[in-house]
């Protein structure tokens, strides 16, 4: 993933390995990992579907794949546990250790395969699916046979399901300087009554009001996200979705004094916040990619500020909300998505296993990026050595 992924981000045309690939697929000469690969860039030139129906093909034959490492002599083996979903629902481990002499090796969990007997051969797993909806076999069939895993377990399942945004309100609610609104499912035919104003928003959940915030459960990357300020804006909403199910949340208001927003991502490693990055736009459903970070020298200071000084300043003001938040999430790898209210409250939009963690960014541009990046990857790296050393003292 790691290796497309850059090509894709640095606007490679990948039509031609595209068709190459796809020329191995249906003459029967492609390896298991070239149609991988054929369903990653699928996704990538936004052929989802294509891409996901050739990569549930390739799994019914095989489940266990080495990711290629610069390394060829590897101090130590992961064993990612995967659950077959599209490319943003496993964790990308691959961009955590691409240049770590750790060896990778992926366990696709599929619905009518087992799990290996014997496992593979490795010093630590970690487990990368999501809580979503598709992931949820993966999940189950992890989950059952976590208690006698052989090597330690990272990101168990049991701390995995209480990410989905419902949840993760209830397991945040109550710590000290944290914001985070409630987010309500909804089914459609309620919403529809709400907008034939029928029903009052309120009376569906009663810290609901409007403006609020809908999308479709299930939904990331901002795919589906509108504020919602009146009943009719709501009907026009629905005229042009057709999902059944919705979160709903409360919408906050975290425009900073000079009428910019500002958002935070947060990665927590081993229970030690790091940031990641800091994206700064005028619109309110703001993430990095829309944020026009490229184009503004103060943007980019500004961020590059919040990086340098982030366990003095913002690290150091909400270091007592950081701290809950991993000792409650429990996850030994996962981030956050955040701002800062206007009282100067944590404000967190989501916590996850998933996002993409990357050093895709030009240094050039971003010099202040790599440091950064290599910073986080070398905790993740040194997390798995820990767990490792640890299991093998114990053992002896």
């Amino acid at each position: 993933m790691a290796k497309i992924a850059k090509a894709a981000f640095d606007g490679q045309d990948l039509k031609p390995t595209w068709a190459a690939l796809l020329g191995k697929l249906l003459d029967g000469s492609a390896t298991p990992g070239e149609g991988l690969d054929l369903a990653l860039i699928a996704q990538l030139l936004g052929e989802k579907s294509s891409g996901l129906a050739i990569q549930h093909d390739v799994l019914q034959s095989q489940q266990l794949y080495r990711v290629a490492g610069n390394h060829p002599a590897p101090r130590l083996r992961v064993l990612a546990l995967a659950a077959a979903t599209d490319m943003g629902s496993n964790t990308p481990i691959e961009f955590l250790l691409e240049d770590a002499d750790i060896e990778l090796v992926l366990l696709y969990v599929v619905p009518g395969a087992e799990l290996p007997a014997p496992l593979p051969a490795h010093d630590v797993a970690i487990v990368i699916a999501s809580d979503s909806e598709d992931c949820q076999h993966a999940l189950h069939e992890i989950d059952a046979v976590a208690a006698r895993w052989p090597r330690p377990l990272l990101n168990p399942p049991q701390r995995i399901w209480h990410l989905d945004r419902d949840k993760l309100h209830a397991l945040l609610a109550g710590i000290e300087g944290l914001t985070i609104p409630p987010t309500v499912p909804v089914d459609r035919e309620r919403l529809v009554a709400v907008a034939d104003e029928c029903e009052w928003i309120g009376d569906v959940d009663g810290e609901l009001s409007f403006p609020l915030i809908i999308r479709p459960r299930g939904s990331h990357a901002g795919v589906g996200l509108e504020k919602i300020e009146e009943p009719i804006e709501l009907s026009l909403y629905l005229d042009e979705r057709d999902e059944q199910e919705f979160f709903l949340a409360r919408f906050v208001d975290y425009a900073s004094e000079d009428g910019q927003f500002r958002k935070y991502r947060i990665v927590f490693v081993d229970g030690v916040a790091y940031a990641c990055h800091m994206a700064i736009a005028r619109r309110w459903d703001i993430w990095y990619l829309n944020a026009g970070m490229a184009a503004s020298e103060g943007k980019r200071l500004e961020e590059a500020t919040f990086m340098q000084t982030f366990d003095i300043g913002f690290g150091r003001r909400h270091h007592s909300v950081l701290a809950a938040i991993a000792e409650r999430i429990g996850l030994d790898y996962f981030i956050i998505d955040c701002a800062e209210t206007k009282d100067g409250s944590l404000l967190v939009f989501e916590a996850d296993n998933t996002a993409v963690v990357h050093n895709m960014d030009s240094p050039d541009v971003f010099p202040y990026k790599p440091p950064q990046m290599r910073k986080i990857f070398a905790a993740f790296a040194d997390m798995i050595a820990k767990r490792a050393a640890a299991a093998a003292e114990q053992a002896a």
